[in-house]
């Protein structure tokens, strides 16, 4: 089966194939792949709250034990009725436990497993997109126009319309994780109730209760390769209580601005100050640090920040208790590849 275009994952969502037994679910936005495979499974079972419906799976004892996927997929629900398997892909290679579920598929189940950023090469990715059971859905990180369909939608649940500023401004402060970026919206939604339309007022006292420039000091400390000042302005943020997946979300957003930029500059042989000057909604007095930061950065390396970001943000998630301290070290590994790249000049 042709793997799926990331502009086709919507209409494949409202209307799975309904030969697909196996939906491997993988990107870097790791709260776009938790909510695309929590949609998948509850429109595949009758009763999403019934637990016999409803199956978790972590990666880990599926690798150690292949077969038993098959069997659990080939279990009958105690009361009848379809299943869903929800597995947590890990760094061990789930493929052979998929290989004979999807040689013979399950008649009333469907398996659908969450990952990161899989390579193309890689055997789980290349086993579904081959399969004719199967489908690999891809989750990058939210655009523009997505980030600012999902501030419309959600508003408007809560009926709430918002001011043309306040949204651009909005937009441009979301974007690098799916979940965080709606725990904001919904942060402004229950701020706003009861008074129709949101402001840019509105926007800066909610979403930008943290202090701005601690979050920017964060974000070029990091790619600039400033260890110090990384270390003060992350301190700073923890002790306002700022949670630090969030955190990792704003910092994988920023390279997620960078990466672009710099490839153009690599295919085009363009300039960083040109870069720079076509960033819209970069604030002036930024310019030249993000300048610096082109020039210091590859597309190769970035593209590696950026997935290790990815990775770190599902990382803190599921470890709350070490959240701040796994941030800080991804945020290390960050500015550590900075500083190299500036000694090597």
């Amino acid at each position: 089966m042709v793997a799926v275009k990331a502009g086709d994952v919507e209409r494949v969502l409202a209307r799975p194939d309904p030969k697909a037994v196996v939906f491997l679910v993988y990107g870097p936005d790791t709260g776009l792949v938790s909510e695309r495979a929590k949609r998948l499974a509850e429109s595949a079972v009758t009763d999403p709250a019934d637990p016999f419906q409803m199956v978790r799976l972590e990666g880990d004892d599926v690798a150690s034990d292949p077969l038993r996927l098959l069997d659990e997929a080939n279990t009958i629900g105690l009361f009848g009725g379809r299943r869903a398997i929800r597995i947590s892909a890990t760094s061990r290679n789930l493929a052979p436990a998929l290989t004979p579920l999807l040689a013979t598929p399950p008649q009333d189940a469907v398996v659908i497993v969450e990952a990161g950023d899989l390579q193309r090469s890689s055997p789980l990715r290349t086993l579904c997109e081959r399969s004719g059971a199967a489908l690999a859905i891809p989750c990058y990180a939210d655009g523009a126009r997505d980030i600012a369909g999902l501030v419309d939608n959600t508003l408007r649940e809560h009926g709430l319309t918002i001011e043309r500023d306040a949204r651009n401004v909005l937009v441009s402060l979301l974007g690098g994780d799916r979940v965080a970026s709606r725990a904001e919206i919904e942060k402004l939604a229950l701020y706003a109730h009861g008074q129709g339309e949101i402001t840019l007022v509105d926007v800066h006292a909610v979403v930008g209760d943290v202090s701005a420039m601690a979050l920017d000091a964060v974000v070029d400390s990091a790619f600039g390769g400033d260890l110090v000042a990384l270390d003060h302005s992350f301190t700073r943020l923890m002790r306002e209580g700022f949670d630090a997946s969030v955190l990792l979300g704003f910092v994988l957003r920023h390279g997620m601005m960078l990466l672009p930029a710099r490839n153009n500059i690599e295919a085009n042989n363009g300039s960083p100050s040109s870069a720079v000057e076509s960033m819209r909604a970069l604030h002036f007095k930024r310019k030249t640090t993000v300048e610096r930061q082109l020039r210091l950065w590859t597309s190769a390396n970035l593209t590696r920040a950026v997935r290790d970001l990815g990775t770190a943000m599902g990382t803190t998630r599921r470890n709350a208790a070490l959240a701040s301290e796994l941030a800080q070290k991804a945020l290390w590994n960050i500015a550590l590849g900075a500083k190299r790249a500036a000694a090597r000049g």
